[in-house]
Formats: C-alpha cells, sequence, structure tokens
C-alpha cells in the first residue's frame, strides 16, 4: 500500500562543537586575506565560534605568492591587534596562529626555507587548485614529509577533479598526508556534488580533522545549521577526529 506520509526526518539530540575543542581553519586576522577585513568583524566572528561552543581558535590566513603574501610576521602582528581586541570586550577564549599554504610557484621554495607556520607543533596546512590538479603533488607532499611537516589537505572535497572515487583521497592518505574537511560542506554549503563527497569521505573514515574555514558571517550561519546534520553529529560524537591533539 503507498503511503501519502513522508517519513520524517529524525531528530537529533542537541550538540555543539564543545566535544571537538578546536577549529584549525579560518580567516579571522583582520585585513590580511579575503576573510574579517576589520577588527570588528574579526571580533563577530568569534563570537560565533564561541556561542557554538569552541574554546580554542588556530586561524589561518591565506599565503598565495600572487594574491596573499602574508609573512610570519604579518601574520602575528595581525594576531596581536586582535588578541588586544578580544580582551577589550572581555572575550574569553584562547586564538593562535597558522596558515593556510597555498601550492602555488613558491611552495616548495618557502618549505625549503622553513620557518613556516604550523598547526599544533608539526603540522602544517596547505590547499591546492581547484582548477587544476597539480601532477606534483605526491612529490611535494613527500618533501613536505621529508622536511619534518605532517602534511595536511585542506578541504578535500572541494576539488573536483578527486571526484571521481574514494581511490584519489586514499592515495593521498597512504602518502601520509591527513585530510581535513570543511564542515559546511555537509550541509551542502558548496553544492550537493560536495556534499555527496564530503559524506563519502566520512563513510570511509579518512577524515582527520574538520575546520570552520570562516571567512564571514554566512559561513557563521551555515556551521550553525551544520550541527543538525546527522553527518556532523556523527563527526562529532563517534568519530576520531584529530583536532583536540593541535
Amino acid at each position: 500500500m503507498l503511503s501519502f506520509f513522508r517519513s520524517k526526518k529524525p531528530v537529533l539530540p542537541e550538540i555543539d562543537f564543545s566535544s571537538l575543542g578546536t577549529d584549525l581553519h579560518s580567516h579571522l586576522i583582520p585585513g590580511i586575506d579575503d576573510g574579517a577585513q576589520d577588527v570588528a568583524q574579526s571580533v563577530d566572528l568569534i563570537r560565533s565560534l564561541l556561542d557554538l561552543g569552541f574554546r580554542r581558535i588556530i586561524t589561518t590566513p591565506h599565503v598565495m605568492v600572487d594574491y596573499y603574501r602574508n609573512t610570519p610576521e604579518i601574520i602575528f602582528t595581525g594576531l596581536e591587534i586582535l588578541q588586544a581586541a578580544l580582551k577589550k570586550e572581555k572575550i574569553d577564549i584562547a586564538v593562535k596562529a597558522a596558515a593556510e599554504y597555498y601550492f602555488d610557484e613558491d611552495f616548495e621554495n618557502k618549505l625549503e626555507q622553513g620557518n613556516l607556520l604550523t598547526l599544533g607543533d608539526n603540522h602544517l596546512l596547505f590547499e591546492i587548485p581547484f582548477s587544476n590538479f597539480p601532477i606534483n603533488l605526491f612529490e611535494v607532499i613527500q618533501k613536505i614529509i621529508d622536511v619534518g611537516y605532517v602534511p595536511v589537505l585542506a578541504h578535500p572535497e572541494r576539488y573536483s577533479y578527486f571526484h571521481g572515487s574514494i581511490v584519489n583521497y586514499k592515495r593521498i592518505k597512504d602518502a601520509g598526508c591527513k585530510l581535513q574537511l570543511n564542515t559546511i560542506s555537509l550541509t551542502g554549503y558548496y553544492g550537493k556534488p560536495v556534499q555527496k563527497v564530503a559524506e563519502m569521505l566520512v563513510d570511509n573514515m579518512v577524515i582527520d580533522f574538520i575546520g570552520s574555514d570562516m571567512h564571514h558571517l554566512k559561513h557563521a550561519e551555515a556551521l550553525k545549521l551544520a550541527l543538525q546534520q546527522p553527518y556532523v553529529y556523527r563527526l562529532l560524537t563517534d568519530y576520531p577526529l584529530q583536532n583536540q591533539l593541535l
């Protein structure tokens, strides 16, 4: 017999990100990349993360040779300004800085020179081009490892040239690279294809970290909605994430 009533979506218990502890991918230092553009925006975004349960932030400004030529000095100067603003506003949350390095023509030079900003002691967050697969990816992953860092690939679910098979992601994992999922990918924020791939990565247990990749308040709104998603509930309650290790 056909039913005219659709089964209701299961109601999940209320959760927040307090079990995760640390958000390790965001753009909160004012005015140095495409994230927060002034201190007021930075403070608003951090308030939103605090409201969602985070108690520690490692913010990661872009470092890109053609667009955001951020150095450790620029990043730490901005961090000091941000920390002073948080203190003035009596916002009690620990904020540190690392960086999100772009896989450009200068990335290998940076690896050779050292002095890169890392998540924790030695985890190096990097992103690759969205349009074209870098043919030297595995060579550079090995180089990252050889110079003493643990490579962490940012938002692997967003690179469409990997979408064909889970094997593509497992090859990256087997090469010694960890994977950081953008939490809001699981809400469909970047589109349904990205959401489906994000779910596949969770199902195949290849995700090591999740992050907000917070740039603006739309991301904050999507992150709040993410807490209603079954896959996010699973990540926060029954999944071996490593955020707390950093």
